[in-house]
């Protein structure tokens, strides 16, 4: 139902937001001339479509559209790929999906091979003439067996009796199967059956991206009764062997032969005995394979094609939901199951996605026992603790109290201080974030505070003192091409897989970027600026924070935005080599078990904190630089 109507809701939203674009273009200023930046300026309901179309693409591509209007559709389809399944080896054998009959390209083929072999054989140096001669012989029998297989006089009455009566099966279910005495009422125990499992069975998606295998429509069981008939016809059919007697008389010969003369061979005489191990195979090949006259099987092989055009007739609507809704692929059948081969097994529903992703919101389920996003009550003492540094207490003049001799200690004020700065007082709580999100969002954070706190000084000192720039410039440039991950065994070893290392890591990969940014915004400053603030007598301080400092903004804020997709992708990666938490840490669990869902809830996570932390720093970039592009 919520699928249904947010379809709906896109399909309206991306045609009124499309009709609006059109009105605003009548009543927009004619005089905005191409190349102002003013035209790409506001444009929401452009952010409207282009958001919605994605989320359309997602919807139907991941068939959560089929799942949500025709929750049935797969079950149905699972029902007809038990039929193609069931077909496929008959279908085989005829020229109907393949070029030719099987039987024809197997003699072919064998044909071929036998006459390679003779000719192998014949101008083969490390064989003796005496083994030619067996070896041709033997080949030569093996050919002369082929028409024994193929010639409609050998034919036993036996197996075109078997062969007549699995016709009339298959004649038979083609008749009956357009009708409503098809499927034919079913017997108390199979009723019973049928109704344990469906009430056992879960709906589609309840397990991942299994389908439910049992019918669950009159259409479904149609077809679901057709492929359990059409299985059973072909394993019989596959289970007949035109041997007749002059064949198995002529066969048993050709085994005598090569035993035989693999008794006479030495142990040491490999290429005798891989030339006799391969004739074998080829006589084993024609021997298991369905070969028959070219017209046993013409009535056969109209039976099969007469039920396969039915089916699809019967088909209906089942086949237009298929063409429609299940775009890239469809539901296959293995066996007893059915599972989606297409977009739909890799591209997780939307409804799925956000049932799991609500899922694993909660501190209840979380991954892995921790949330993804969370909160809980900690004591404001324990935060004053953490951010303030010990050796506070440590310099405040006097001594730490002593124990008097009746087993008391009385505090004095440097041990209150060291509670304080310790956390070891009682305080009001506050709600504090937790879970994998804020752990990955803390880390980049932080690697890129400390980046632009150290990087961006350095920076401008660069940009405008050759002593700094000469000194500085190499170590930069040595580590900076160097990528991040190189980095990650190292800085892993050395700091641990603790916060401390990913932090390093992250800050590392800031560092070099607001670096580069800063010193490029510092050197590109415009000298007829620092000499017309120089003529009015400005310090070299004023300078700097007038003059410098303004012109580097630019430079800098883009560094951040770099930086900051730098700073993902890296902590992701770095999450991926040694972690417990973050979302780089799930994602890795997730690709080990083949959670797609989670997968790409990771990837939406991690593409929306980008979003947020970009949206951020444009905003910024809007306050502290209106006049960028403006002069």
């Amino acid at each position: 139902m919520i699928i249904s109507s947010l379809t709906f809701l896109i399909i309206f939203a991306v045609i009124g937001a499309i009709l609006y674009g059109q009105r605003l273009i009548k009543t927009e200023k004619s005089d905005a001339v191409f190349g102002n930046p003013e035209r790409s300026k506001g444009g929401i309901h452009w952010v409207i479509v282009g958001s919605s179309f994605l989320l359309f693409l997602w919807l139907y591509y991941s068939w959560d559209i089929a799942k949500a209007f025709y929750p049935k559709s797969a079950n149905e389809i699972c029902q007809v790929a038990k039929v193609r399944e069931s077909m496929l080896s008959l279908k085989y054998l005829f020229p109907i999906d393949e070029r030719q009959h099987k039987s024809t390209a197997i003699i072919h083929r064998e044909n071929e091979n036998i006459q390679n072999y003779i000719t192998e054989i014949s101008s083969n140096p490390n064989l003796s003439e005496v083994d030619k001669d067996a070896y041709i012989n033997i080949l030569e029998k093996i050919k002369l067996s082929i028409p024994y297989l193929t010639d409609e006089k050998y034919l036993e009455f036996e197996t075109k009796k078997i062969i007549d009566k699995l016709t009339n099966r298959i004649n038979n279910l083609t008749n009956v199967f357009p009708t409503n005495n098809f499927p034919p009422a079913l017997t108390l125990d199979e009723e019973k059956i049928l109704n344990e499992g469906l009430s056992k069975q879960l709906g589609w998606g309840a397990t991942g991206m299994e389908i439910p295998p049992l019918p669950e429509t009159k259409l479904g069981l149609k077809y679901h009764k057709a492929a359990e008939e059409l299985t059973l016809i072909s394993d019989e059919f596959f289970q007949i062997r035109n041997h007749n007697p002059q064949y198995k008389l002529l066969t048993n010969d050709i085994k005598s032969d090569i035993k035989n003369h693999r008794d006479k061979l030495n142990d040491n005489q490999e290429l005798e005995i891989t030339l006799l191990k391969e004739i074998n195979k080829l006589n084993k090949r024609i021997q298991f394979a369905s070969i028959f006259p070219p017209t046993t099987l013409v009535q056969f092989e109209q039976a099969v094609r007469n039920f396969d055009n039915i089916q699809k007739i019967e088909q209906g609507s089942i086949a237009t939901k298929d063409a429609l809704l299940f775009p890239g692929g469809t539901i296959v059948s293995s066996g007893p199951t059915c599972a989606e081969d297409g977009p739909g097994r890799w591209l997780p529903k939307p409804s799925d996605t956000f049932r799991i992703f609500a899922d694993m919101l909660k501190p209840s389920v979380g991954f892995k026992f921790v949330p993804l996003l969370w909160y809980e009550m900690m004591g404001v003492n324990k935060i004053v603790g953490f951010i303030l540094p010990d050796w506070i207490a440590d310099i405040i003049p006097g001594k730490y109290p002593i124990h008097s001799s009746d087993g008391q200690v009385k505090p004095n004020f440097k041990s209150k201080i060291l509670d304080i700065v310790t956390g070891n007082f009682e305080a009001f709580k506050i709600p504090v974030p937790i879970g994998h999100i804020w752990d990955s969002f803390l880390r980049v954070f932080l690697g890129l505070v400390f980046g632009i706190i150290l990087g961006v000084p350095l920076g401008i000192f660069m940009g405008l003192n050759r002593f700094a720039k000469g000194f500085f410039d190499p170590l930069v440039e040595l580590y900076r091409p160097v990528p991040p991950l190189a980095w990650a065994p190292l800085v892993i070893t050395v700091f641990g897989i603790d916060n401390v290392g990913k932090i390093f890591l992250l800050f590392m990969v800031s560092l070099s970027i607001m670096i580069i940014s800063a010193r490029a915004g510092a050197s590109g400053t415009q000298l007829s600026k620092i000499h017309a603030a120089h003529s009015l007598g400005a310090s070299r301080w004023q300078i700097l924070r007038e003059v410098i400092f303004p012109n580097s903004l630019p430079e800098i804020l883009t560094g951040i935005r770099v930086a900051v997709g730098m700073c993902w992708g890296t902590l992701v990666a770095a999450e991926f080599l040694a972690g417990t938490t973050g979302i780089g840490f799930v994602e890795n669990v997730a690709r080990k078990y083949m959670q797609y869902e989670v997968i790409w809830i990771t990837i939406f996570v991690m593409g929306m904190l980008g979003l947020l932390f970009d949206i951020t720093i444009r905003k910024i970039i809007d306050k502290t630089i209106p006049w960028r592009g403006k002069g």
